[in-house]
């Protein structure tokens, strides 16, 4: 009995020690809040055991006004308008020199244009800065068509670039910009956009540099590079400033640079911008079937003008569905369409189809085969004057009523239109009396096919004053 009692008390004496040493433990200090990390709120610094026979400070350390003040604030509130949303996104170097304040004056003696362009703008631009900052990029980018095209997608230049961006025929089909004889994506806003935006990654990728980017996106990658290495042989800079240029080059920054800073600050440029709110002006709506361009935009109830300039890609009178699956429209648009399409009952959508040309032919009897006049084949179609039709062309041709099937994706994405010059017509020559002949003629294909036979074998000599045979 008395092992029993010694037993228990050894126990209690041995769980009193383990218990005295956890409440040591827990007064031991973890560390304090370090305000002085940069961008370390939160983050605890260590802090060494108290010594012996010192007490440990367990309070926490109070936040000065100092550290306060040093953390940057974001802002709660978006952009009251798009430009102000661009202009916290400038990111690229400024230039100054005088082809800026050149291009300056420039602008600034002609606000009209500035805000016709700018209006002009409002349709586009919103999405433009939401791609540029979802792929990280300078927002004053989203000005550069002002630069390209006045913010015009039906812009066409003399070298045959085209669309907002202006993208060159060869260009445009290495960023994937289809281009047939029913729609050119070099004028569509979302496809160009995403094409420019993924050309001028590579060239930043490529120099390192906005400006040397942009000389590139102007005047090619190739040209810039040897300037570049030229530059480099004869031990001088290469920056965009430093190289030798083209004219229209060398004012391409410049004029980015001006645009930029009246954007900034319109006032100090005799310029006003129009107001532009900083939310989405369009909304894409699949469709389904093939349909005509103006029912589209009255089923939208959309002016045309209105219609074709968010689809500036469709330049002909119908939409392919299988090529084109979507269209834009104006936001509140979009439903409006969709309600009206479901209740249509005028019958088809479109009155147009595409006709394979079976053979090399002219346009007039083109037009017989399909049952048009050669003018309105010729308007569709885009066919000029002394043109003729090669084989296999995709022509859009008048839909029969009994027709329900809708253009195959095949001719709808692939689909071209290829043309050859006439033939010359013979010479005609006058015979007697000043009439005029022809040889052959009046024998028909075989009388015509054996006087040129004819007048190709050679001539036997002939008596003085008197005409050769034809």
């Amino acid at each position: 009995m008395k092992l029993f009692k010694l037993l228990c008390l050894a126990s209690l004496l041995w769980l009193t020690g383990c218990a005295s040493g956890l409440v040591d433990n827990a007064h031991e200090p973890r560390g304090v809040l370090d305000m002085s990390v940069p961008g370390g709120a939160g983050i605890r610094a260590p802090q060494s055991r108290a010594q012996p026979g010192m007490q440990a400070n367990t309070d926490l350390l109070p936040i000065s006004a100092e550290h306060a003040a040093s953390g940057v604030v974001v802002p709660l509130l978006p952009p009251a308008d798009l430009w102000e949303r661009i202009r916290r996104g400038y990111a690229m170097p400024d230039l100054d020199n005088p082809l800026v304040h050149d291009r300056e004056q420039w602008y600034s003696h002609r606000p009209d244009y500035i805000l016709r362009m700018t209006e002009r703008s409002r349709k586009y631009i919103f999405h433009i800065v939401e791609e540029l900052e979802r792929r990280n990029m300078p927002t004053e980018l989203a000005l550069l068509p002002f630069i390209e095209s006045a913010f015009n997608p039906q812009a066409v230049s003399s070298a045959k670039a085209a669309g907002m961006w202006q993208f060159m025929p060869a260009t445009g089909k290495t960023f994937e910009l289809k281009q047939n004889a029913f729609r050119d994506d070099r004028r569509d806003v979302l496809a160009s956009t995403r094409a420019a935006l993924d050309y001028m990654q590579k060239l930043y990728g490529m120099f390192g540099d906005w400006q040397l980017a942009l000389a590139a996106y102007n005047w090619g990658e190739g040209s810039v590079a040897r300037a570049i290495a030229k530059n480099q042989r004869a031990g001088l800079g290469t920056r965009y400033s430093d190289l030798t240029m083209p004219m229209e080059t060398r004012f391409y920054v410049p004029k980015l640079q001006a645009m930029k800073n009246i954007v900034a600050n319109p006032q100090a440029f005799n310029s006003s911008l129009p107001q532009i709110g900083n939310h989405p002006y369009f909304q894409t709506v699949d469709i389904t079937r093939d349909i005509d361009v103006a029912l589209a935009a009255k089923l939208a109830e959309v002016a045309l003008e209105d219609f074709k300039a968010l689809n500036p890609s469709a330049s002909r009178p119908v939409i392919l569905a299988a090529g084109t699956p979507q269209i834009l429209l104006p936001w509140d648009n979009a439903v409006i369409f969709q309600n009206n399409l479901q209740a249509y009952g005028g019958g088809r959508l479109a009155s147009w189809t595409v006709w394979l040309a079976p053979a090399t032919m002219r346009p007039a009897d083109a037009a017989k085969r399909v049952g048009m006049s050669e003018a309105l084949l010729r308007s569709v179609n885009n066919i000029p004057p002394r043109m003729v039709i090669k084989a296999g062309s995709s022509l859009l041709v008048p839909r029969s009523t009994r027709f329900e099937l809708d253009v195959a994706l095949q001719v709808a994405d692939h689909g071209q239109l290829s043309l050859a010059s006439e033939p010359a017509a013979k010479k005609v020559k006058k015979g007697k009396g000043g009439k005029a002949s022809r040889a052959g003629a009046g024998k028909g294909k075989a009388g015509a096919a054996s006087a040129v036979h004819k007048a190709a074998k050679p001539a036997r000599p002939a008596k003085p004053k008197r005409k050769t045979p034809a």
